[in-house]
């Protein structure tokens, strides 16, 4: 039986990281378009899989392959959907069988049941392995000249998630959003921001960081950069995208947008914290001025075509500055090491 590397996990078990040299080629089962690995992101989900906070092995294995940010080249499609060479990434979520409504209608972004399954995360191998399958319906094929930062595809298809929400929600009315502030500017936060330009807002990024490479990134984008809390901004955004999960900086974006204001959160807060906070005010602001704060994760089909397409349309010498670290295969703890410094790092799956 061929083969392939893999870098894989004991899901629940801290520090359990492992290449192993002699994990399976991938079973026809598993899809029918064969993809060689070109790479994969690492994230903050991978980081706490890692620390054993959680993920889930497939049925009947003990070991989870980890990696759920991907690029890879198709080597065969039989359906036709793809040609061999063509760039593709593979959607993280897959429906529950039961399924839900939602997922009965292809929104899988959305299970009622927590069925779902997830590659690398939750019931289905990820793909930091060197080949790897996937169904039709799961392959979105990627402009060539994203080859460099297709790995980004994840992240975006969250995002444009997140857009294509606030856009649904900002449309019970008459709506003219001007502009867009971002609270955070790791990948999620900065690939808001390229949306939120694209959309043509004028884009406002808030971040703690002073040095480094994130202020340029931002006023690349024609954006401004603020290091002040959000409380202390003297303007009130249309809609406010916020990234960093950290309690203080939500409950002050919840208080911050104008009136007919959207709030979208994507950060994920840890919890177990306390802070002595005026609810009433914040019920009353919502009311008042007909305010909306909803979540989002995941993304569907639906959004990583939306995201593939505003990829392709960026900047690609910028996208290419998100990727701070592009860590050799053969170095793969390395990429899993958190420095604090990083913006996207990259393990690349064919060194």
């Amino acid at each position: 039986m061929r083969t392939v590397r893999a870098v894989t996990v004991a899901p629940g078990v801290p520090d359990s990281l492992r290449l192993v040299d002699d994990w399976p080629e991938p079973a026809p089962e598993e899809g029918a378009i064969l993809v060689e690995a070109l790479a994969v992101g690492i994230c903050g989900t991978d980081l706490e899989i890692i620390a054993g906070h959680y993920g889930e092995a497939p049925p009947g294995q003990e070991r989870l392959v980890i990696g759920h940010e991907a690029l890879g080249r198709v080597l065969e499609d039989p359906t036709g959907s793809l040609e061999p060479g063509d760039l593709v990434a593979g959607v993280v979520r897959h429906p529950d069988p039961v399924p839900c409504p939602n997922c009965a209608v292809d929104e899988w972004d959305m299970c009622r049941n927590g069925r779902y399954t997830e590659h690398g995360i939750k019931g289905l191998p990820g793909f930091a392995r060197e080949r790897w399958r996937v169904q039709p319906k799961f392959a979105v094929g990627l402009d060539p000249v994203l080859a460099p930062v297709g790995m980004l595809l994840e992240p975006a298809s969250v995002v444009a998630k997140a857009w294509d929400h606030i856009e649904r929600i900002g449309n019970r009315a008459e709506w003219n959003p001007q502009t867009v502030l971002i609270t955070g500017a790791g990948p999620i936060g900065l690939l808001a921001a390229l949306l939120g330009t694209q959309r043509g807002l004028t884009v406002h990024v808030l971040d703690r960081n002073t040095t480094g490479p994130k202020p340029d990134l931002v006023r690349a984008l024609g954006a401004t950069y603020h290091t002040a809390p959000v409380n202390e901004l003297d303007f009130k955004p249309d809609v406010l995208v916020e990234c960093t999960g950290a309690p203080v900086v939500v409950l002050d974006a919840m208080c911050k947008v104008g009136p007919n204001g959207i709030v979208c959160l994507t950060g994920v807060s840890s919890g177990g914290r306390t802070i002595n906070f005026d609810a009433g005010a914040l019920n009353r602001e919502l009311v008042l001025e007909n305010n909306v704060v909803f979540g989002s994760v995941n993304a569907n089909r639906r959004h990583w075509d939306q995201a593939a397409e505003a990829l392709a349309r960026a900047d690609q010498s910028w996208l290419n500055s998100l990727i701070t670290r592009r860590v050799p295969m053969s170095d793969f703890a390395m990429a899993y090491e958190h420095t604090g410094e990083d913006i996207k790092v990259m393990l690349d799956l064919t060194s």
